[in-house]
């Protein structure tokens, strides 16, 4: 199985995007592409910029990389209760190219955060959303206060937590 993993933020420490490639991993004898959003360069969203200049290369390589994968994984930051900027944005961009942006793909649906409620908030959103833009989202999981509960080193500290990650992501290739 292909997957395409990657944490809905540009942060080069990302904590989303080491939790999504970490659970990807997980998948047994899966080929895992890790996606780095900070390699996406886009304009904000306007459509006065798609009619002038069509629609960004970048976008496009966002829609490519889903369609040539079987599943993705993405956990999503929370930035005030919302989907970072820069995600929110590739989003519109890659929804202008494909209406259905996850393109059916099965999806394993994670966020974390550093605080107690793991971006309980941004996940829920996208729980909401993704599978009316095409996500066949298979499981969600949730890690809360990521620095007390993850190492780079061990993964999941928390054996009650990562039992539920390993329950999520057994349902992504079921």
């Amino acid at each position: 199985m292909k997957i395409l993993a990657f944490g809905a933020s540009t942060s080069s420490t990302s904590i989303n995007r080491k939790l999504a490639n970490f659970a990807a991993h997980l998948v047994p004898d899966a080929e895992v592409t890790e996606l780095d959003l900070r390699d996406y360069t886009l304009p904000i969203y306007s459509s006065d910029i798609e009619e002038s200049d069509g629609k960004p290369a970048d976008a496009q390589r966002f829609v490519d990389a889903i369609k040539d994968h079987d599943a993705v994984v993405v956990s999503v930051a929370e930035h005030n209760g919302s989907y970072p900027a820069a995600f929110k944005n590739l989003y519109d961009w890659a929804s202008r190219i494909e209406p259905k942006v996850w393109s059916g793909k099965p999806m394993l649906l994670l966020a974390t955060s550093p605080g107690g409620r793991g971006g309980a908030t941004v996940m829920a959103a996208a729980a909401e959303k993704f599978p009316r833009m095409g996500a066949d989202l298979k499981a969600t999981f949730s890690l809360p206060s990521f620095y007390d509960n993850f190492a780079d080193e061990d993964g999941i500290s928390d054996p009650t937590l990562a039992q539920q990650l390993a329950e999520a992501v057994a349902k992504l290739s079921e």
